[in-house]
């Protein structure tokens, strides 16, 4: 019997019977499987135990800290290198032999995983979408995702999604990619990003009014890949017409195009994204920082009292 690679693996899921088979067939090498469910209602905790995974349950109340940093801080992991991998990912049996090979290695305290997004059965490797660099293997020890200050912002779900991690230490880069495909239909995407939106506006809003970046990876030009776009971003959310030059970035400038009719589609998916974004973010900038919340503006209260004053007399 091949003995297992050292690593554990953490799952956070909820209601992911669709992609959990596959997930889990390709991380079968790992020493140890923990699968993080928010009370799931289909088969993915039945799915889960069937291939060997520790299923645990967590119930968010709210605050900090989200599903990925309390599984850091309270799991008892078996190994000392563990690694994060979503639902709708895989790790190829390529990836998996240079994972064992790295791990040995004492130079690195982590390392980012190359991912590359299938979107409508095709790989999307224009528009900016490869790379997609990603820190997912690490000493659980030496790694916490930041906190963007997003966990007051309701219907954001309960897992760090674009959060990205703090490690101490050096860093490096795996050759080999992993593999991001959701099994689901389009409506399960268009509802993940209704939700991604609220988080992403709460993110805009923070990053126009200078909140404190204490606690996050920072904006820095001349840093990684990740730091890069983070310092980008903080140029984007003050350009106007951004719904339209985020598809003419994504489809021309960076050659969306390429990937033909999913490129197409996906280009006017993520415009229409960055548009919810915009008018949550407007929602947010009216309404005291809160999303959702029904208030009476101040046009409306003065009708009420003309008609409250008129039935008086």
């Amino acid at each position: 019997m091949k003995s297992k690679i050292p690593v554990s693996v953490l799952i956070p899921t909820k209601n992911e019977q669709a992609n959990l088979p596959a997930c889990l067939t390709s991380l079968q090498p790992a020493d140890e499987i923990f699968l993080i469910d928010s009370q799931s209602t289909d088969k993915s905790i039945e799915i889960a135990e069937s291939y060997g995974a520790k299923v645990v349950q967590f119930k968010f109340n709210g605050s900090w800290p989200k599903k990925k940093n309390w599984s850091l801080q309270n799991l008892p992991f078996s190994n000392e290198w563990v690694l994060i991998v979503d639902c709708d990912e895989r790790i190829t049996p390529q990836s998996w032999a240079e994972i064992a090979e790295v791990i040995q290695n004492e130079e690195c305290n982590g390392y980012y995983i190359n991912r590359r997004v299938f979107f409508l059965g095709q790989w999307i490797r224009h528009g900016g979408k490869y790379p997609d660099w990603n820190l997912r293997l690490f000493k659980h020890q030496k790694g916490r995702y930041e906190n963007l200050s997003t966990e007051d912002i309701s219907n954001t779900g309960d897992n760090e999604v674009h959060e990205h991690v703090i490690l101490q230490g050096k860093v490096g880069y795996l050759k080999h990619d992993m593999l991001h495909e959701d099994f689901r239909d389009l409506y399960h995407w268009l509802e993940r990003h209704n939700r991604y939106s609220n988080w992403e506006a709460r993110v805009y809003l923070n990053l126009l009014t200078g909140k404190d970046k204490s606690g996050t990876i920072g904006a820095n030009l001349f840093g990684d890949a990740v730091q890069r776009k983070r310092f980008l971003k903080t140029v984007w959310v003050r350009l106007p017409f951004k719904p339209l030059l985020r598809f003419l970035l994504f489809y021309i400038i960076q050659s969306g195009f390429l990937d033909g009719k999913a490129g197409y589609i996906y280009g006017r998916l993520l415009s229409q994204y960055e548009y919810q974004i915009g008018v949550k973010l407007y929602e947010l900038q009216t309404s005291g920082g809160t999303l959702n919340v029904a208030q009476t503006p101040a046009y409306t209260a003065k009708l009420v009292n003309q008609e409250v004053e008129k039935t008086a007399i």
